[in-house]
């Protein structure tokens, strides 16, 4: 939506910029970052040129910046779902658009992703992502962040692009809902959202709410008022067994049973040539199921 505004370019899954970029401000080895781009998926599919001559900070900078030029835009953005509490130590003046999404739905999402094997270890990645964004939040001043509840945005999508165009200082654009003209993505779809309501069951609602079930309140969520349920230790290693097989079984179908257990081996014996020629085979098996 928002890089079909006419002024609005955009950077999805920007990650990237902030996986090896340490807590404590400290950049990476500019060789072993070189090195590691080379087999990271996505930031191969961008075509970003490399300046070596730049340090971190200006490097990953030159990544919007290219991003801008290609567009001929006036604002650039980027996604980053995890270590966003980085970026202001890269970006000192970066605004944020914070996007909250029933954590119920997304547990259910990152079982389909191949992420999770259950919505207990589900949902462990919007929780963190959520505690993240508290603790962010309180080193920013209100004028930098603006938060968005997802599904307001599934049901209001004009009024609420008005409301984040408006924070960029822009106007509203009318072409933001072009998209599903030229990707494979839908428009807004209200029966999408709440599916969890459907699609759970009565025990993996109690899971979620029994690790989530503050913060959904926090955000402004009901619960579904099932009993409360304390999950044991005993269930917690189950569940994460049963995570562990099916994040296995994912990948092995996915990529094969051959190439799976190479790319394993290669690990374990640390054989840097095979490991950068399987992630390679493996990338691109991975773009293909990319919506």
């Amino acid at each position: 939506m928002l890089s079909d505004h006419s002024q609005i370019c955009w950077c999805p899954e920007f990650e990237y910029v902030v996986d090896k970029f340490g807590d404590d401000g400290i950049a990476p080895n500019l060789d072993q970052y070189y090195e590691w781009l080379e087999t990271h998926w996505i930031f191969q599919a961008t075509d970003f040129i490399i300046n070596q001559s730049l340090d971190y900070n200006e490097l990953v900078n030159s990544f919007l910046c290219q991003q801008l030029e290609r567009e001929n835009k006036k604002i650039v953005g980027a996604t980053v779902h995890r270590h966003f509490d980085r970026l202001p130590k890269i970006w000192p003046d970066a605004r944020f658009i914070h996007l909250i999404r029933d954590g119920r739905d997304v547990a259910r999402s990152c079982i389909g992703m191949g992420w999770s094997g259950n919505v207990w270890t589900g949902v462990e990645r919007w929780l963190e992502a959520e505690c993240l964004w508290n603790q962010l939040k309180n080193t920013i001043t209100p004028d930098r962040y603006i938060e968005i509840i997802y599904e307001d945005l599934i049901t209001n999508p004009v009024e609420i692009l008005t409301k984040i165009c408006h924070f960029l200082g822009l106007e509203y654009d009318q072409s933001m809902l072009n998209y599903a003209q030229h990707t494979t993505y839908d428009l807004p779809d209200p029966k999408l959202i709440n599916q969890w309501r459907k699609k759970m069951s009565e025990d993996e609602v109690q899971l979620v709410e029994s690790r989530i079930g503050h913060l959904l309140k926090d955000r402004g969520y009901e619960l579904s008022g099932l009993p409360h349920r304390e999950v044991t230790s005993s269930r917690q290693k189950q569940l994460r067994l049963q995570d562990w097989l099916f994040r296995t079984q994912f990948r092995v179908k996915r990529f094969g049973l051959g190439l799976f257990l190479a790319d394993y081996v290669s690990r374990k014996l640390r054989i840097k040539p095979l490991q950068k020629s399987l992630q390679l085979k493996m990338n691109e098996i991975t773009t293909r199921y990319i919506k």
